[in-house]
């Protein structure tokens, strides 16, 4: 498919018209070779033509939605849909059943919504039909109208159709169609004192509270799939009741699939492992207890508790606290804020390694990394003079700060950004975090890159002389200037649309936005280009060896090329090379455990041969001159 260009295809996607039955296109994209379904906006469901002719209930919606692709000016109203006599959706107030009940609950759009099947464009459809509903119809909402309301919202959520939503055009859909429910659910009034409107797939229930109830909780038991039912309860506490200044009314809503449904749609690596649980309250209650029934129960798997965000329309991790984890259930204690965390559930993480051996290796090869760090830029200080007295010694000491001073930061960095993913800051804390991780990740690269580049300029340009204040220019240029840009442009992309984070750290986004390029692509060519540097350290130190006899010489010679080698994997960051196999098999603990140790001890080795190095430019031992000046060639060439 790569090699196919017609007028209709960009950007390596193509649009397909749908069959004379359907309204709407299909598009594709092209992977592997193959063209793959995308989005497809095919729909039966006329949704323009449920509020052509409905004037009698609706008029404030045709009014405020005049604009909208889905509806006709007024003079239309009364013209039958398509153009035919008697064609299109049955009037509101001219139904078989009379107008009474549907001018009171709408229902008379349910048979139009119910025949309708429940594919993609369909979907997308009917979100938005319920979106307007919840912004313009939310007044006095009876039995009767949260009746309807669900039965339209529960043809959506069944269970065999939660693949479908993976090709909704809107990958927002299903956020919008939480928030339409919560919304219009909210202004839902109570018979005496409580309410139930319970359908396969959502159900609602209300309770009027005060400060002198004892406590008030909300049961649900739904059907999940064809396996069973799963179980949600909801509490508010009786410390929490005592808040309230007057009667009140507190309204939850359980949904057993969105949660595969928002994860399908998202393409999150995280799995939803229990019923969404959404609760409308006073603005005076600011705690609630929930309690999931696990939908996998599984031992090796952690849960994680977290709210809905709805202004970011991600999962947060900030919004609720874990009190309690076995293998059947897990109970949580969240904070609701009725314009931020209204809903809430579990997450599992199945490809997120929870290791001790893992952590241990984190922790302590970060702490001694950092203090090898420290204590490798005091060396530096106490001998800089006596270390940078050629031009070539100082250009290379002065990247190797650099590189130590980049790579020190991030590790703090790394530090504070774990503390601000752990604990309730705000989500700009977690934006700056991310932002200055990663152009001091990126600097540390690219200021081994310019290393690398020094180390070609001494080996293969040895008549070429580069001043001092050249070369501090274009090192800066390279070892800050292009990680800013790229950080930068990052940020300013990706933040907008929300996509500049990935859920539960502070790190670069992937599975939305793919920000996380901005790291890896740098990073891996510096890498490609580094080996190529020590291909050619070793091919020209091992030169002197060629056509020499003498095995003394060619043990001296290999000793030299593994030492220039085991300095050179470090300093120029070879190790992260490693970290593409953590890639390939993300579970395996292995590979984690080795790329951790590799990277944690990189700056270990790093200073060890900057010493080293250090020690020979200042030491005095018994060599012959001959043999010192042999020493220092050599160390000038690496």
């Amino acid at each position: 498919c790569h090699q196919q260009v017609t007028d209709s295809h960009q950007h390596g996607k193509y649009w397909r018209p749908c069959s004379p039955s359907f309204h709407g296109e299909t598009s594709f994209v092209c992977e592997n070779r193959k063209w793959q379904m995308f989005a497809d906006a095919c729909a039966s469901l006329d949704v323009q033509s449920l509020f052509q002719v409905r004037h009698l209930l609706w008029p404030v919606l045709i009014i405020s939605c005049k604009d909208s692709p889905f509806l006709h000016p007024l003079s239309d109203l009364r013209k039958p849909a398509h153009g035919k006599p008697g064609g299109g959706a049955k009037y509101f107030g001219d139904d078989d059943h009379g107008n009474s009940n549907c001018q009171a609950d709408f229902s008379c759009i349910i048979p139009d919504i119910l025949s309708s099947p429940a594919i993609p464009g369909n979907i997308a459809d009917i979100v938005e039909l319920l979106k307007k509903i919840s912004l313009l119809l939310s007044e006095n909402v009876n039995r009767g109208k949260m009746q309807t309301y669900s039965r339209i919202a529960n043809h959506i959520l069944n269970s065999s159709i939660i693949s479908n939503w993976a090709f909704v055009k809107d990958r927002n859909a299903s956020s919008i169609l939480l928030d339409s429910v919560n919304l219009f659910a909210g202004k839902l009034l109570l018979r005496n004192g409580s309410e139930r409107i319970q359908e396969r797939f959502i159900s609602t229930k209300g309770y009027s509270i005060h400060k002198n109830t004892s406590g008030k909780s909300f049961d649900f038991s739904m059907e999940f799939n064809n396996t069973g039912n799963i179980t949600g309860h909801v509490v508010i506490p009786e410390e929490e009741l005592s808040r309230l200044p007057k009667a009140s009314k507190a309204i939850s809503i359980a949904f057993p699939t969105l949660g595969a449904i928002i994860e399908t749609s998202r393409l999150d690596p995280v799995s939803v492992n229990g019923m969404v649980l959404s609760v409308s309250l006073p603005e005076e209650l600011r705690h609630i207890l929930l309690t999931f029934e696990k939908v996998n129960k599984l031992e090796n798997v952690k849960a994680q508790c977290v709210g809905w965000h709805s202004t970011e329309r991600r999962w947060d991790n900030r919004a609720c606290k874990m009190t309690s984890d076995n293998i059947s259930s897990v109970v949580c204690v969240c904070k609701y804020h009725r314009r931020t965390f209204k809903s809430f559930s579990i997450l599992m993480s199945p490809a997120v390694l929870r290791n001790a051996v893992l952590d241990y290796v984190t922790r302590v090869g970060l702490g001694l990394s950092i203090c090898s760090l420290v204590l490798c830029l005091i060396i530096e200080a106490v001998v800089w003079r006596h270390v940078t007295k050629t031009e070539i010694t100082y250009m290379r000491h002065f990247c190797l700060v650099n590189i130590a001073t980049s790579l020190l930061i991030a590790d703090v960095l790394f530090i504070l950004a774990a503390v601000v993913h752990n604990t309730a800051l705000n989500y700009q804390l977690c934006v700056a975090a991310t932002f200055f991780l990663h152009f001091f990740y990126l600097a540390l690269f690219f200021w081994m890159f310019t290393l690398g580049l020094l180390i070609l300029y001494g080996l293969l340009l040895i008549f070429f002389k580069i001043t001092r204040s050249v070369f501090i220019a274009t090192a800066f240029s390279v070892g800050y200037g292009c990680p800013l840009v790229i950080s930068v442009l990052t940020v300013a992309i990706t933040e907008p649309k929300n996509g500049y984070l990935r859920s539960g750290a502070c790190w670069l986004n992937w599975y939305e936005t793919k920000a996380l390029l901005a790291f890896v692509v740098p990073a891996l060519s510096i890498i490609v280009v580094n080996v190529v540097v020590v291909i050619v350290v070793v091919v020209k130190t091992g030169r002197s060896s060629v056509g020499e006899g003498c095995k003394s010489q060619d043990l001296s010679n290999m000793i030299r090329i593994s030492k220039n080698v085991a300095l050179l994997t470090p300093l120029l960051g070879l190790t992260w090379g490693f970290g593409l196999a953590t890639v390939v098999d993300s579970r395996s603990l292995a590979f984690h455990v080795t790329f951790a140790l590799l990277n944690a001890f990189q700056v270990n080795s790093a200073r060890l041969g900057m010493v080293c190095d250090q020690t020979l430019s200042l030491g005095k031992g018994s060599r012959s001159k001959r043999g010192w000046q042999h020493a220092l060639c050599v160390k000038n060439r690496v």
